[in-house]
């Protein structure tokens, strides 16, 4: 069948040309002006001789122009790769290359990141645009590189003709994962399983036209693009934007512009408690948020619903994202479920041969249905390890309930074995979560000459907080089995994360040296 997603684009500018699509750092976008963006660009594309199955990148903050170019590429069926704008050179060089890009738009503020590796990315030399971030103190655009600014708006707004026909099960995107384990992998999207995407999110929250939509997740990130930038537009909604995330700014704009949904991870949300502007925000416009994960404190729940917001934990992978989400009723007498299925996705426990589980047995969470990745970009022995018959096998491992409801145990490639006996981090870490001094935590396996492996937890405490590990120990007891009691401890500031605030146990795990699996 024949459709894009850059037909959202171009349906909102000829039924609601006037709304207004996005407020991006206060500064209110319509409609019809996104659509002229996202045209004038497929224009640009088009002299420089791209055309459908070219891939395209963008190594950016959050910024309108972003949303341009991603519905200019879909319009053409171009393959849009958004880049995490966190990335280091030798990081940026491996999936430029990795994916073919034949074009990159960057901005001022990440140039240091990408001029190290300028000569050994394969994008072709007249096919970099340089946009200007209004930082202070950023160089202007280089030699070698094209104004975005200057140059775009000399393109024509009518509707840009793709080369060839666009069918929903093109390519759309290439989203790499985060790399929390080796290399990340490019998980291939389609302009199909978006369109699905869309829905499950406008069903999950009920989204309505005059909905104000706030988020400050990253837009090279699926929460970001594809949770929450798509369906808003898809439902002619209005999307609050900023730059980056401020934990301040994110709890002023809820007042501001009176936001309905909101959409935050877990760290996010605790450094929006403690920067303290929720307590005085006037929170009674959210009907529904957003957010949370499998390692969400049960605490979280308590204090933010004590300002009057109601967290709906939600599940996902880059693969697949946002398949699951807990219904708002279910908040508290379900607490630590991630929820149920959406309408589009099938989701099911199964064990290591493949036969699926009944209710409160654990084994890996598998998913099937509309919304589920093609599959692994140049990677057809990792496709096909994580998609069989159809099935996506998350890797993630939990159980569901008699009532329906799923619960994660933990990350397969996480677990490490002491005395014999399997410890899931993530159980363990849930507990420690909840220790009033304890702001975060991560536990991984490390080497143990006696047990084998033996955990080592790495804990951030509560600002102005002492701790010791006895303290730690002491409030394990009698809510997880002696076993899976950490051996080791390290009091630390910080602990490495990927931008969309997972913890990276790959590079604790490199540090304490831990063999890693590919």
């Amino acid at each position: 069948m024949e459709w894009n997603i850059g037909c959202i684009a171009s349906k909102r500018a000829t039924t609601t040309p006037n709304k207004t699509a996005m407020i991006y750092e206060d500064h209110p976008i319509t409609y019809k002006e996104l659509n002229d963006g996202a045209n004038r660009f497929a224009h640009f594309l088009q002299e420089k001789g791209l055309k459908k199955g070219d891939h395209i990148s963008v190594f950016l903050l959050n910024c309108p122009e972003l949303i341009e170019i991603y519905f200019a590429a879909a319009k053409l069926g171009i393959v849009f790769v958004p880049m995490n704008f966190r990335l280091v050179g030798p990081e940026l060089e491996y999936q430029l290359n990795n994916c073919d890009s034949r074009l990159l738009v960057f901005h001022d503020t990440l140039f240091k990141n990408l001029e190290p590796v300028l000569s050994s990315i394969k994008v072709e030399r007249d096919k970099f645009l340089f946009i200007k971030s209004e930082t202070p103190d950023c160089s202007g655009c280089p030699e070698w590189a094209i104004d975005y600014a200057d140059v775009i708006e000399s393109y024509p707004t009518d509707e840009p003709l793709p080369n060839e026909p666009i069918l929903m099960d093109d390519p759309l995107a290439i989203l790499y994962t985060s790399g929390v384990t080796g290399l990340p992998k490019g998980a291939v999207l389609s302009h199909s399983q978006t369109y699905f995407k869309n829905f499950q999110i406008i069903m999950y929250t009920d989204m309505r036209s005059e909905d104000i939509f706030l988020t400050q997740l990253p837009l090279f990130h699926s929460g970001g693009l594809f949770i929450t930038a798509t369906p808003v537009f898809c439902r002619g909604a209005t999307l609050i934007m900023r730059q980056r995330f401020n934990a301040e700014q994110f709890a002023l704009d809820i007042g501001k512009y009176k936001a309905t949904i909101v959409f935050a991870l877990t760290t996010m949300w605790r450094f929006v408690l403690q920067s303290e502007k929720l307590d005085s925000a006037n929170t009674g416009s959210i009907r529904v948020t957003m957010g949370g994960g499998e390692r969400t404190p049960l605490t979280l729940f308590d204090e933010l619903a004590e300002r009057g917001i109601h967290l709906q934990n939600g599940f996902g992978q880059t693969e697949n994202s946002y398949m699951m989400l807990m219904p708002k009723k279910y908040i508290f007498s379900k607490k630590g479920s991630i929820g149920k299925p959406g309408f589009f996705t099938e989701v099911w426990i199964e064990d290591s041969d493949g036969k699926k589980l009944p209710p409160g047995k654990k084994g890996e969470i598998v998913a099937k249905g509309p919304t589920v990745m093609s599959g692994y970009w140049k990677l057809p022995d990792k496709t096909s390890e994580a998609i069989k018959d159809g099935v996506l096998h998350t890797g993630d491992y939990g159980y569901m309930d008699e009532d329906g409801f799923f619960y994660i145990v933990d990350r397969a490639k996480d677990m490490y074995r002491t005395g014999g006996e399997n410890v899931y981090p993530a159980e363990v870490e849930k507990v420690l979560a909840n220790h009033p001094k304890i702001f975060n935590v991560s536990i991984i396996g490390v080497p143990d000459e006696k047990w084998g492996e033996a955990g080592m937890a790495f804990i951030i405490p509560e600002e102005g907080k002492s701790l010791t590990s006895e303290d730690a120990l002491d409030y394990l007891k009698g809510k997880v089995a002696k076993y899976k009691f950490p051996r080791h401890f390290k009091f630390v500031d910080s602990l490495p994360m990927t931008a969309t605030g997972k913890i990276m146990k790959v590079k604790l795990k490199e540090k304490y040296g831990v063999r890693l699996d590919a």
